[in-house]
């Protein structure tokens, strides 16, 4: 018997694979492209965390500037809270404001911004129904029956200034009580008996510093208005 002779296939002549250095060359170049890629994904969602906390920053000083302005617009005059409406004594901010519930007579409300432990609470105290009430609340401390609402965290400071007409923007109480004086005096004159008493605030500002702010944000709020 003849021994089988088994036939070589032999490849074409233009096809071969790939040698070790394309393979090398190949994998180096998958790497940088991924490199790159997760770099740029990086920086996309980087950017969108970036993007996402300003977003609720703002609207976190929205909302604290907002309801400032409430308790500004809504502020007593002087002679109903029996001293300046609105008093500014360090980081604390003090309002004493109207409150109209439905079916009751007109209340008062003595509202106060400070700072605790880098967060900025708003304190409210019960409606106050008369003068008792009133000076009880502002000679004291938030204490029971007072709302506590945290408005604002990783607040470093918190200042505020009132502007008092012929003065100017000031942070000295003595020059609202010296207009409070003089708006009381006016009131002997027959002339000006009949009219209401100016108020001796007639403009708030408010300023704030938080963490990861270049400059602290500064708003201007109308007093009674």
């Amino acid at each position: 018997m003849k021994p089988t002779v088994r036939s070589r296939r032999r490849r074409p002549s233009g096809a071969r694979g790939f040698t070790l250095i394309e393979l090398l060359v190949a994998i180096a170049i998958l790497a940088v492209i991924a490199v790159l890629s997760w770099r740029g994904l990086d920086q996309i969602i980087r950017g969108r965390q970036t993007i996402t906390s300003a977003m609720e920053e703002e609207r976190v000083f929205a909302q604290l500037f907002d309801q400032i302005r409430i308790d500004a617009r809504q502020a007593a005059s002087d002679d109903e809270s029996g001293q300046a409406a609105i008093t500014v004594s360090g980081s604390v901010l003090q309002i004493v404001r109207q409150m109209n519930l439905p079916a009751t007579a007109p209340r008062l409300q003595v509202v106060r911004y400070r700072v605790s432990e880098g967060r900025v609470i708003r304190y409210a105290s019960p409606p106050l129904g008369n003068v008792g009430e009133l000076r009880r609340a502002l000679r004291g401390e938030e204490g029971e029956g007072w709302a506590t609402v945290p408005l604002m965290g990783g607040v470093g400071a918190i200042s505020a200034r009132v502007y008092v007409p012929k003065v100017g923007w000031t942070t000295q109480m003595k020059d609202v009580q010296s207009a409070i004086t003089e708006n009381d005096n006016n009131l002997k004159v027959p002339q000006l008996g009949n009219a209401p008493l100016p108020r001796s605030v007639t403009g708030l500002e408010v300023r704030i510093g938080a963490k990861g702010l270049a400059r602290p944000v500064t708003r201007v709020f109308l007093v009674g208005e």
